[in-house]
């Protein structure tokens, strides 16, 4: 039973409730990999967004799907994201970076992080059970049958929660990213499942924060830029590369090119200095080189969240900031959300 998630639109606020026929049904939003889940006596199918399944990837997901819902006379479909969790106890969260570690190509390097840095799963859609599709049926017949299926859930599967109360859900937008999440989804209480369409809205948290350009990689296209790599000063003065500024339109690009040219750093015959970038596997293949800049010019930039020391996503650029003394920018301007346990969250 091949399903396509549904998506949702962004939306600037956490919405009123009455704003949508029915009303809303507020959840965290969970930072990891959508997946829908099907489990089919033993068979078990961890479906994607893209055209990749998961299923290889996450092993131990697979067994404990088997083990709590396998030998059904009948499908179940779940929707839900696969997540992974790191820190202490009482101060765990979200770690994006040990999840994307799990996608790897070698089947003994899967094995090993599956036992090292095992994911989880919550479940926050019910498609499929007990020889019925649910899709037809309103968000909150489908939540219900969820909760009856969830009793029996056990880590590593977990049943997202819920509110039906605007002012809760606001209050997680804020205390829930100290645990690493990154938002809050709003769905229609009366609607049905509607793959492929944005029919949920999602809030995430947006900030700015003013960097140092420190180089730039020319577009695929070969003429402009295509990303714009920025850096912030730690506390022991050193610049470090923190993420990077995409999605310019052509003429962007173009102009981009004339605005940053003064501060190109050049070699003793005139060429300008290029550097190498950082590689992952994301990156095979790809060239990573980009034009050195004096960290002379400073921009506002609008971000998401960070993760560890870096932005968590590509940055949209705000504008110059021709006021700014390169070396004031650093690490301190960041807003730093308070922690909070993430066993929390999932309880």
């Amino acid at each position: 039973m091949e399903i396509a998630p549904m998506l949702a639109k962004a939306v600037a606020t956490v919405p009123d409730p009455d704003s949508t026929k029915g009303g809303l049904r507020y959840e965290p939003k969970w930072d990891g990999f959508r997946g829908i889940v099907t489990i089919d006596g033993d068979a078990v199918e961890i479906g994607s967004r893209g055209a990749k399944p998961l299923t290889r990837y996450f092993p131990e997901l697979v067994e404990a799907f088997r083990a709590q819902f396998g030998g059904r006379d009948h499908p179940v479909v779940l929707d839900g994201e696969v997540i992974l969790r790191s820190g202490e106890p009482g101060a765990e969260r979200l770690d994006w970076e040990a999840l994307s570690q799990r996608i790897h190509p070698a089947a003994s390097r899967i094995a090993k992080l599956s036992v090292e840095t095992p994911a989880q799963f919550v479940a926050f859609d019910l498609l499929a059970v007990d020889g019925q599709e649910l899709l037809d049926l309103p968000f909150d017949e489908r939540r219900e049958r969820l909760e009856q299926l969830g009793d029996a859930m056990t880590d590593p599967l977990f049943v997202t929660r819920t509110t039906l109360d605007v002012e809760q859900a606001r209050e997680w937008l804020t205390t829930f990213e100290g645990a690493g999440l990154d938002g809050v989804v709003a769905k229609p209480r009366a609607r049905a499942y509607e793959p492929n369409k944005r029919s949920m809205l999602k809030v995430k948290h947006h900030r700015t924060a003013d960097v140092v350009a420190i180089g730039y990689r020319v577009h695929k296209s070969g003429s402009g830029v295509g990303s714009l790599l920025v850096g912030l000063y730690d506390a022991d003065g050193e610049l470090r590369q923190v993420g990077g500024v995409s999605a310019f339109s052509d003429k962007r690009r173009a102009a981009l090119i004339d605005e940053l040219e003064p501060v190109v750093l050049r070699d003793a015959d005139g060429r300008p200095v290029t550097g190498d970038g950082e590689r992952s596997r994301f990156s095979s293949g790809r060239d990573t080189s980009f034009v050195r800049l004096a960290p002379e010019l400073v921009l506002e930039v609008r971000y998401d969240q960070m993760e560890g020391d870096r932005f968590r996503h590509t940055v949209q650029f705000e504008r110059w900031r021709p006021d700014r003394d390169a070396t004031s920018c650093g690490f301190e301007q960041l807003d730093v959300p308070s922690a909070y346990d993430l066993n929390d969250v999932l309880s």
